[in-house]
């Protein structure tokens, strides 16, 4: 079966994270970079990395890589990739996104312009046309400069992978469904855990979480580009992939999962998004305010996106409603406090120095994830089993 370079792009900062969870599906690592993870797979890989990934952007495949510092350069040489191979003759093809760092090549409209041209011409030769309809299946492509080194590549998956389908309503500054499965699995909770989001918003940690405890893959019930490439993945490798996917399902679990916001209207979609996300069963939403945060159990999580002062709050108030999280977070026993702000004084405010501390872009903007550790609770002691011998 015909092997391809994989790319797969993250938020910057979690490519680790992302190279965890190929390497948990089985692939090969081949590099990683600022924002990307690459690996190779094959037609199987692709569907199943679009399906299962919790924390990609999309699944791309390496068409070519060469160096270019010119636009002669550039044309010739993706006039010199066998696009033939790749995109059939009624194919709609273009370069949806440039993007160029450290480069002599650095406008995205003139890369994309000049590469369109170069592939019309490939295809004119292999094709022996001198139009194409472009009425039939897509085959978008995305380009990375970095220092002069081009890598071309075809994008199987469409809409972001973060749009899993669920969040039909969102609140005003949601957070990415992608970027709030990367924050759970960055800390060491499991199913058997308590998780709390005490500014739940949308619900989108409190349903990735969910998701996660009874193995439902995020991108199981979505369309991807990549379904009308029959030339180059069978439809069945797909449905075998989504089989594989619904077969991990277990909804008879025992969770808890809980989500609370002081605005009414937030909790009523959150509810509306879990059950979509068919996991409403599996999380408590409630509308309370932080100053009311309380848990009577120990060791539990609080992970959690609150808000950053950009547009929500003025400055002035946030101190208050940081200081107003520490103190609860106080109170409770035992508990780790997980949260992604771009706040700079929350440390402070929350009355601890942070055990870890990881930069993270959101979107374009930098926010740093704070982890307050609580202790981890005693191992439970092994069931003692009676020799009848």
């Amino acid at each position: 079966m015909r092997k391809f370079e994989l790319i797969v792009p993250c938020h910057f900062g979690l490519e680790a994270v992302l190279k965890k969870e190929i390497i948990d599906l089985g692939y090969e690592i081949s590099n990683v970079t600022d924002g990307r993870v690459t690996f190779l797979g094959d037609a199987e890989a692709v569907c199943r990395a679009n399906i299962f990934l919790r924390t990609a952007e999309r699944v791309l495949i390496q068409i070519g890589r060469f160096h270019a510092e010119t636009y002669d350069e550039l044309f010739e040489k993706t006039k010199s990739l066998p696009w033939e191979e790749w995109i059939p003759e009624n194919g709609k093809f273009w370069v949806t996104k440039a993007a160029s760092v450290k480069s002599k090549l650095f406008s995205p409209s003139d890369i994309q312009s000049i590469m369109k041209k170069a592939m019309v011409e490939r295809m004119k030769q292999s094709y022996h046309k001198e139009w194409f309809p472009e009425d039939e299946e897509s085959f978008p492509l995305r380009v990375f400069l970095m220092k002069d080194e081009v890598t071309i590549g075809l994008d199987t998956t469409g809409d972001s992978l973060h749009k899993r389908g669920y969040r039909r309503l969102t609140a005003k500054a949601p957070i990415a469904e992608n970027l709030a499965a990367a924050l759970i699995m960055l800390t060491p909770w499991n199913k058997d855990r308590i998780l709390v989001d005490p500014f739940c918003g949308s619900g989108t940690i409190p349903i990735e979480a969910a998701m996660m405890a009874a193995g439902i893959a995020p991108g199981a019930e979505r369309n991807f580009t990549a379904q009308a490439w029959g030339h180059l993945i069978a439809k069945k490798q797909w449905y075998d992939a989504v089989d594989e996917a619904r077969e991990g399902v277990n909804l008879q679990i025992d969770t808890d999962i809980q989500g609370y916001d002081a605005d009414d209207d937030m909790i009523r979609i959150s509810r509306e998004n879990a059950k979509l996300a068919g996991v409403d069963g599996l999380i408590h939403f409630q509308k309370r305010d932080v100053a009311a945060l309380s848990h009577a159990k120990k060791y539990g999580f609080l992970i959690t996106n609150p808000p950053y002062g950009e547009r929500l709050l003025e400055k002035e108030e946030l101190s208050a409603l940081y200081r107003t999280l520490g103190e609860r977070y106080r109170n409770l026993d035992e508990w780790s406090l997980c949260m992604i702000t771009s706040y700079e004084q929350a440390e402070k405010a929350i009355g601890r120095k942070a055990d870890k501390n990881r930069k993270i872009y959101n979107g374009m903007m930098q926010t740093y994830y704070y982890q307050f550790m609580g202790a981890k609770p005693p191992k439970k002691p092994r069931e003692r089993t009676m020799d009848v011998s």
